[in-house]
């Protein structure tokens, strides 16, 4: 990175120094879909929040996000549910103990922040969501910092800035939290957030299957399927005996 740094002050041309690729999260807590996402081989890691496991109706917490972990190798994060620090903490140590992948989502609060710090300093990871502006952004200190676009649209506003401000912001410095994009409710979020340098999108199942299709595939594939079917049946079928091909050769 420093010899990128030296070349583009020399060319004066900018040099892009990322070391990764952008990671794409499922946003879902449904085994069947994150298997399917899995197979496909498009999913980094996967985000899960009392909603989406609420969802899935009767299950045991823990051991929902211990089966959720057999599956993907990347990083699954688990949201604590309590308001107050002291609470986060005891959901958070628990979380994290399930298995090494798993990062603690704290909300930011004033006692999520606590909480988050806390985690942090014992070596546990967390990812700080609902993020709604830059300045709660600023100096989080988590693994993960979740601005949410879908949300911000909603109520007329452009969630898309919100992500380009944090990235902009966390540039200017030498902060190692990552920006995961949340909210994601259609493929230009998508798109948007990997121009805007998000490091993360994080998407329900519905929007990374609209990734993948685009009429023109289909109508193009269809096409190369109807000539290929027009072209072999136009061949006329010649009954040709190979034993009999090879006698005449050896008169």
């Amino acid at each position: 990175m420093i010899a990128a740094a030296e070349q583009s002050a020399k060319t004066g041309e900018s040099v892009n120094t990322k070391e990764s690729l952008m990671k794409f999260f499922l946003d879902t807590a449904n085994l069947n879909e994150i298997r399917e996402g899995v197979s496909l081989g498009l999913v980094d890691g996967i985000t899960t929040n009392p909603s989406l496991v609420a969802k899935e109706g009767g299950i045991d917490f823990k051991q929902h996000v211990a089966a959720i972990c057999e599956l993907v190798a990347g990083d699954v994060s688990a949201e604590v549910t309590s308001l107050e620090t002291e609470g986060m903490l005891r959901e958070g140590r628990e979380y994290a103990a399930i298995t090494p992948n798993v990062v603690v989502k704290c909300p930011l609060t004033t006692d999520g922040l606590r909480a988050t710090r806390q985690l942090t300093s014992e070596g546990i990871r967390v990812k700080v969501t609902l993020c709604f502006s830059p300045a709660q952004a600023a100096k989080a200190g988590a693994a993960y910092i979740s601005p949410f676009i879908g949300r911000l649209d909603d109520i007329g506003q452009n969630g898309l800035e919100l992500v380009r401000d944090i990235v902009e912001i966390y540039n200017n410095y030498t902060w190692k939290t990552e920006v995961l994009a949340a909210s994601i409710r259609h493929p230009i979020h998508v798109i948007e957030t990997a121009r805007a340098g998000a490091d993360v999108a994080t998407m329900p199942f519905k929007v990374m299957q609209q990734l993948i299709k685009h009429p023109l595939t289909d109508k193009g594939l269809d096409q190369f399927l109807a000539d290929w079917r027009k072209s072999v049946s136009s061949k006329p079928v010649q009954n040709v005996n190979p034993l009999k091909e090879v006698v005449n050769v050896r008169q």
